[in-house]
């Protein structure tokens, strides 16, 4: 393994865009970006992406900072894409000052990019519930304590309070924190990024002008 002095030879030695690519004529895509978004998320499972329901999320806050972690999609509706954490987490606290957010796909086997942003809502607390209850018995005492992004002072903390959130639930199965949250975006902007192996990538872009407004679409310089 190169030492810091060879990392900058190392990474342009590494090789982008393998392949092989999947193929993409933006001239067949269809007028709504939810459409083709079902559309290759059903190719990526079939080619066998890893985690294809895994993504990026980026909030900002009040002072415009931005920050990036990788959250799972848990549903698509008329309404948006939903992801879950708890509104007492950075990305929680960010988004009741800021609530705007940018998603982003990546499937890397296939060269394809989905990149979104656009306002987000906090769902009603039926929704929250249903969707805390639906997690599995670990997620649900993962999400219990309601301290992430908090100073910890050892491991044997997250055990102990993990022991006690599990006990908690198996004695009542049917408990949900006030602290949990269910968050949906509603894109005004959706992008789909074909790579090609000499760079002539192909980018296809839906904007509109609010979540009420017709889509429009155009292609974009790689």
């Amino acid at each position: 393994m190169a030492g810091r002095d060879g990392i900058r030879d190392m990474l342009r030695g590494l090789r982008v865009f393998a392949g092989p690519m999947a193929a993409f004529d933006p001239s067949a895509a269809p007028d709504d970006p939810v459409d083709l978004f079902v559309e290759w998320l059903g190719e990526a499972i079939e080619a066998g992406v890893p985690e294809p329901h895994a993504m990026t999320v980026a909030t900002a806050d009040a002072d415009g900072a931005p920050s990036a972690r990788v959250l799972i999609l848990k549903d698509l509706t008329a309404e948006g894409w939903s992801f879950a954490t708890t509104t007492t987490s950075v990305k929680g606290r960010e988004l009741a000052r800021n609530p705007k957010a940018a998603l982003l796909f990546f499937w890397g086997l296939q060269g394809r990019q989905i990149r979104l942003r656009g306002p987000v809502e906090l769902a009603g607390s039926e929704e929250r519930a249903a969707d805390f209850t639906a997690r599995s018995l670990e997620g649900r005492v993962a999400g219990l304590h309601g301290r992430q992004s908090q100073p910890l002072d050892s491991l044997e903390t997250i055990h102990t309070t993990a022991e006690e959130s599990r006990a908690r639930l198996e004695a009542d199965p049917g408990l949900v924190p006030d602290h949990w949250g269910l968050y949906r975006l509603a894109p005004t902007e959706i992008e789909f990024w074909q790579a090609d192996p000499d760079r002539r990538h192909t980018r296809l872009r839906y904007r509109r002008e609010n979540v009420s407004a017709p889509w429009e679409r155009g292609l974009l310089w790689p």
